[in-house]
């Protein structure tokens, strides 16, 4: 019985920039403008995509995806962080900890996939016009988004199960400002190389082969715009992969930071390593949702145009 009751955790208590109490205001405000331009661009961005009917194309509907899951990604933990840094309440139950991992950790896996996907679909648009209709058919790209969130959303379930049936004895201060998978195990009294080795398979999934797809799709795309004649068509090429190719740079950039090298355990005098992927983490979870419909909306005609539509009508009614 004793060994039960020390190993059982009801709440977790995240440090987040407790350590930084006066800057605590100023995140606190910069967190919320742009959780407010994250609802905004990215709903924007999914309303153009559903009643323009010239955005009703499978780029425009991989890109309203991704709008959608930024919104549930930040709407995980965005929130909590907002109340921790103005309430000071920093505590969330066991139950709480595990739903904001999984939808952290399933909105992650998805967005590489859909990366994956939109970069295969810029590869048949631009390499293979003549058969885009056929190859990148409804049908098809609805099911590539589906085989995206189910992915996910399984992978995610594997990683949260595994890391919360852990037993976590005493310390359950998690030095993070939400339930972050490596730093939740940063907890456990237990052995977690079962966590290591399924972690490093889900980033070959879900890391390297979707990188691995949208490397060479753009290999061939560059190969292909380089031979072409037209300098307004190769323009137009560029154009329309700019944008993916940006939001790919900062998404991987980023990610790879935090999960290519999982960690087992702590060193001495890692304060400021920690604090460093604290701030890469936050970065991640809130500056790249942010920058997704900015992106979008600066490097394509056609978003910009069905931006301006609806606004006007709003303004009409």
């Amino acid at each position: 019985m004793d060994k039960i009751n020390q190993t059982f955790t009801s709440e977790f208590l995240l440090l987040g920039f407790s350590g930084y109490p006066k800057l605590e205001i100023m995140y606190f405000v910069l967190i919320l403008v742009m959780y407010l331009v994250i609802l905004t661009g990215n709903g924007v961005l999914i309303i153009a995509s559903i009643f323009d009917s010239r955005l009703h194309t499978p780029m425009y509907f991989f890109l309203g995806n991704l709008s959608f899951l930024d919104i549930c990604y930040t709407s995980s933990s965005v929130p909590s962080t907002l109340v921790s840094l103005i309430s000071k309440k920093r505590n969330i139950s066991f139950s709480g900890c595990a739903v904001q991992m999984f939808f952290g950790f399933a909105m992650g896996s998805t967005e590489c996939f859909l990366l994956g996907m939109m970069a295969f679909d810029r590869y048949v648009a631009i390499c293979n016009p003549l058969r885009y209709p056929i190859i990148m058919s409804k049908v098809v790209y609805v099911l590539m988004a589906s085989v995206s969130w189910l992915s996910g959303g399984v992978n995610s379930i594997v990683q949260t199960s595994l890391a919360m049936q852990l037993p976590f004895c005493g310390n359950n201060v998690i030095n993070h400002f939400t339930c972050e998978i490596l730093a939740v195990l940063k907890l456990a009294c237990a052995d977690i190389s079962l966590n290591i080795i399924t972690m490093v398979i889900s980033n070959m999934a879900f890391l390297v082969l979707p990188l691995i797809v949208i490397f060479f799709s753009y290999m061939f795309i560059l190969y292909t715009i380089l031979r072409m004649n037209s300098a307004t068509g190769r323009r137009k090429a560029f154009s329309t992969c700019s944008a993916h190719l940006t939001v790919v740079i900062i998404f991987y950039g980023t990610i790879f930071f935090m999960y290519a090298k999982p960690k087992s355990q702590e060193f001495p005098g890692e304060d400021k390593l920690q604090t460093s992927d604290k701030l890469i983490s936050l970065f991640y979870g809130v500056v790249t949702p942010m920058l997704n419909p900015i992106i979008y909306s600066l490097r394509n005609k056609d978003v910009k145009i069905a931006v301006k539509y609806l606004v006007n009508q709003k303004a009409i009614q």
